[in-house]
């Protein structure tokens, strides 16, 4: 009898493997920080961060019409710095994660929203080529979730049964869109959670 075991995972990064990129709380933490008045830079940021994930405007290009677009008193390298810093990993799931791919021989992919300095940045930084295969990063791909062709180009990507893949995601929007697919689905909304949902799914490791 086939198991129903899953050979694939699909994972997103922000909420999942790490802190969100940049997220309200940081752009607080952010405006705060460089003394910036924090509706304004909501609301620019608000108009183009979607254009900056697809891939469409450099990082440079989005600070530039967010914070750049008057003199500051502090200096870009200053704020990409802090940007890139409020980037943190969440070691539970990423050992875990490790652990299950060099136990079972898991296909991994990360699909997520991200632009493209950011998205760099982050997987150099917490070493994810080690145990992810192929990122389907909106800046990569210039689809966004939850446009479906980010997950239709994930599944030809990966050429694994629809039935035998995982994803994990933390936004209930995106886990309905990926299900709409047959895309089995995890919405992740902690640790414990997600390894006892694995482990009910063949996908357990000890230690």
């Amino acid at each position: 009898m086939k198991s129903d075991r899953p050979t694939a995972l699909f994972l997103d990064v922000g909420g999942v493997l790490l802190t969100n990129g940049w997220d309200r709380s940081m752009r607080q933490r952010a405006a705060e920080t460089f003394g910036l008045e924090p509706a304004e830079m909501d609301e620019r940021h608000h108009l183009t961060f979607d254009t900056y994930e697809l891939g469409k405007l450099t990082l440079d290009e989005y600070l530039d019409r967010t914070i750049f677009h008057k003199k500051r008193p502090f200096s870009r390298n200053d704020f990409k710095s802090f940007m890139f810093s409020q980037s943190q990993p969440f070691p539970q799931m990423i050992d875990l994660i490790r652990a299950l791919k060099a136990a079972y021989g898991l296909k991994v992919a990360v699909v997520s929203n991200e632009g493209r300095e950011l998205t760099a940045y982050r997987i150099q930084k917490f070493r994810l080529t080690e145990f992810v295969d192929f990122f389907i990063a909106s800046a990569f791909v210039h689809f966004r979730k939850p446009d479906a062709d980010i997950y239709r180009m994930a599944l030809d990507i990966a050429q694994t049964p629809t039935e035998e893949l995982l994803y994990i995601e933390d936004r209930p929007m995106f886990v309905e869109v990926a299900q709409g697919l047959g895309i089995r689905s995890i919405q992740h909304t902690g640790f414990e959670s997600t390894r006892a949902r694995l482990g009910s799914l063949g996908l357990s490791v000890t230690g």
